[in-house]
């Protein structure tokens, strides 16, 4: 993807590193401050469970076009484990760690687009795009 930022997940500072890039990005891309905000909680959601259950990953944080829109892309890689069942991991309250389990539903919820492949042993992938209004 062509000038796109990766950030490592590997310890927690990552999250916190993911989270500045992407909102700064965002920002330079010409988001308001509500959309910066979703965007970084966004970024930390996916970051966060990287490193919660998958590292190392990876975050990689793009602006991108499409016909006249700009956006911000988000991938969100990682090797793990793998989500056994995507239908339960998209429910809200749907936890494996105790957690609140809001991280992937409310981080759908904060997006325009929001997909996800996962596969047992080989690791996960979500895409995430916000669109300027």
């Amino acid at each position: 993807m062509p000038d796109s930022v990766v950030v490592p997940i590997v310890d927690e500072l990552d999250i916190v590193r993911a989270r500045q890039e992407g909102r700064q990005l965002a920002k330079e891309t010409g988001f308001g401050p509500v959309d910066l905000a979703r965007v970084a909680t966004a970024i930390s959601e996916l970051a966060r469970n990287i490193y919660n259950y998958a590292r190392p990953g990876e975050i990689e944080l793009a602006q991108i076009t499409r016909g006249p829109r700009s956006g911000l892309q988000v991938i969100a890689r990682d090797q793990g484990p793998g989500i056994r069942s995507i239908e339960e991991a998209m429910r809200d309250g749907y936890t494996t760690s105790g957690g609140l389990g809001a991280g992937l539903p409310g981080t759908r919820r904060l997006v325009d687009e929001f997909e996800i492949e996962s596969s047992e042993g080989r690791g996960t992938c979500v895409t995430i795009r916000k669109w300027l209004r």
